[in-house]
C-alpha cells in the first residue's frame, strides 16, 4: 500500500476534471494505501470538499499570490515543498499545459522516476502511455523508488462523487522566493465555451474550411452539441484560425468521445494529435483522403453541405 498525492488544478475558480482523473488514478496506485491532495490558489479551500468526495482524505490548500497564475519557478517550488510536507510514494498530475511543464522540473530535482501521458494503468501498477506519435504503446512499471505521474485527459474514467466522505483540510504556508518570472496578465485565446483539451465533443477544420468565415457552420454544430471546435495545422498555418486551436504532434492532444474532422485530409502530424478519440467521423470530398482510413465513419461529400444539414437534424433531436 502507498501514499499518493495528487496536484490538483484550476480554471476560473473550478476544479479542471482531469484532477478528479487523477484522484481515479491514484487510488490504483495506492493500492488500498492513503490518497492525498493539493490544491493552490484563492479558491483552493473552497475546493477541497469536491476532492474530498473523489477519495482524497486530506486536502493540502496553499494560497499565495505568486500562485494566482502559472510560472514554471513558482509552481515548482510550491510543488516540491508540498511533496516534502505530504512525503509521498508517488505524485498523479493531469498532462496539461502545466502538468508537462512542471512534473520534470519537479522529479528530476528530487529524484522521482517519471513516467509521462498515462492513457491507462492496471493493478501492480502498470501505466501505459502512447509513444511514436501514438503509433505504438509502451507498459512501464517502476519496481522501486519514487514516480511522478501525468495522466491524459478524458483516457481514466473519474470514481462518482460521494457526500459522504468528507476530507482533512490543512493550510500550508509556501516560501516562493527568487522567481525570475512575474505574470502581469493572461489573455487567453480560446475556441470557444468548452476547454478543447477536455472536451467530450470536438469539431476540427482543415484547409477545406477554405476561409476564417469556413469556421461557421462548424461552430453553429460545435454549439447544438456543446463540443470545442479545434483545427489542423495547415487551417492555422493558413490564418483561418488561432494557433491555440491546433490538434496535432505540435499542437494539443485531444481524447474526445467524439471527434468530427471537417475538411481535414489527415496527415500523420494531424493523427497524432486525435487518433486515440474513442469515435471517429470524417467528413472530406476526397474518398481517398487519408482521414479515412482511421475514421469510424466516413462521409464524403463537400462540408458547407454536410455540416450545415447534419447541425439542422441535430437540432430536431437534441435542441
Amino acid at each position: 500500500m502507498k501514499k499518493v498525492l495528487v496536484l490538483a488544478e484550476v480554471r476560473d475558480g473550478q476544479l479542471r476534471n482531469v484532477s478528479l482523473e487523477a484522484l481515479a488514478a491514484a487510488k490504483t496506485i495506492a493500492a488500498g494505501g492513503e490518497v492525498v491532495a493539493g490544491v493552490f490558489g484563492a479558491e483552493a479551500q473552497a475546493l477541497a470538499a469536491a476532492l474530498g468526495q473523489h477519495g482524497a482524505s486530506t486536502v493540502y490548500t496553499a494560497n499565495h499570490e505568486a500562485l494566482a497564475a502559472y510560472t514554471p519557478d513558482a509552481y515548482a517550488q510550491a510543488v516540491v515543498q508540498l511533496i516534502e510536507l505530504a512525503n509521498p510514494d508517488a505524485v498523479v498530475m493531469g498532462h496539461t499545459s502545466i502538468g508537462r511543464d512542471v512534473a520534470p522540473r519537479v522529479a528530476a530535482r528530487l529524484g522521482f522516476g517519471l513516467v509521462s501521458d498515462v492513457t491507462a494503468l492496471d493493478e501492480g501498477p502498470l501505466f501505459t502511455r502512447p509513444i511514436y506519435a501514438g503509433k505504438a504503446f509502451q507498459q512501464r512499471k517502476f519496481v522501486d523508488g519514487k514516480t511522478f505521474v501525468t495522466i491524459r485527459p478524458n483516457n481514466i474514467k473519474p470514481g462518482e462523487a460521494d457526500a459522504s466522505k468528507t476530507a482533512t483540510v490543512v493550510p500550508v504556508d509556501l516560501e516562493i522566493k527568487a522567481l525570475r518570472t512575474i505574470v502581469k496578465e493572461v489573455v487567453r485565446k480560446t475556441s470557444g465555451k468548452v476547454d478543447l483539451s477536455e472536451a467530450k465533443v470536438v469539431i476540427a477544420g482543415g484547409r477545406g474550411v477554405k476561409s476564417a468565415d469556413g469556421f461557421k457552420p462548424l461552430y453553429e454544430l460545435a454549439e447544438v452539441l456543446g463540443a470545442a471546435v479545434g483545427a489542423s495545422r495547415g487551417a492555422c498555418d493558413a490564418d483561418y484560425c488561432d494557433y491555440s486551436m491546433q490538434i496535432g504532434q505540435t499542437g494539443k492532444v485531444v481524447t474526445p468521445d467524439l471527434y468530427i474532422a471537417c475538411g481535414i485530409s489527415g496527415a500523420i502530424q494531424h493523427l497524432a494529435g486525435m487518433s486515440s478519440s474513442k469515435v471517429i467521423v470524417a467528413i472530406n470530398k476526397d474518398p481517398e483522403a487519408p482521414i479515412f482510413q482511421i475514421a469510424d465513419y466516413g462521409i464524403v461529400g463537400d462540408l458547407f453541405e454536410v455540416v450545415p444539414l447534419l447541425t439542422a437534424e441535430l437540432k430536431k433531436v437534441l435542441v
